[in-house]
């Protein structure tokens, strides 16, 4: 158990405090939360990679501390009507159909080594500058208006981008292709 796999399993402690606030209506305490969050997620990068504490362990969890409180906060958001239900749909089917994938390769023999593509990382960077932005709207009562819309209208379309790519894939993964294209390089 490193550091990093400390911060992150606080990182998880954080979810149900960031959820229960906003469905309280402490916005200033999600804000916080949120912040701190990603705040720690930084930090215990930072100390895996500088200070040679990478650990299997902490490439499975780091993501997902991530993936769930960005998700929780998408979903109640949505359900507080400040996000469009359509794009917290697309947001939880998209991670789904990445769960579901490596979770049936893996039933079926043929597990798929997870690595982010460009595609992904823009679109986390989209929704958490999305859901940053509208906790800070929550928390300091004012409108953002085209900006949010403009973050709205990129978090969508690089959602359907990424999990497009992933599905592809992961289909040429699972017929072999992949592998194929990788030996022909």
């Amino acid at each position: 158990m490193t550091i990093p796999n400390i911060i992150t399993l606080l990182r998880f402690l954080l979810v149900p405090g960031v959820i229960f606030a906003l469905l309280k209506g402490e916005f200033g305490w999600a804000f916080a939360g949120f912040l701190i969050a990603g705040i720690s997620d930084g930090v215990d990068g930072f100390i895996a990679r500088h200070f040679d504490q990478r650990t299997e362990l902490g490439a499975y969890l780091d993501p997902i501390a991530d993936k769930l409180l960005l998700v929780s906060v998408f979903v109640v958001l949505g359900y507080m009507a400040v996000l469009p239900l359509w794009l917290v749909i697309a947001v939880v089917s998209r991670d789904a159909l990445i769960v579901g994938g490596v979770l049936l390769a893996n039933v079926m023999g043929n597990p798929v080594a997870m690595k982010p593509l460009l595609v992904s990382k823009a679109n986390t960077l989209v929704q958490i500058l999305l859901a940053l932005l509208v906790l800070a709207e929550l928390t300091f009562a004012y409108n953002s208006g085209s900006v949010r819309l403009a973050l709205i209208v990129a978090a969508g379309l690089l959602t359907v981008a990424s999990g497009a790519a992933y599905l592809v894939s992961w289909i040429k993964h699972m017929g072999g292709y992949a592998e194929s294209d990788a030996e022909r390089r």
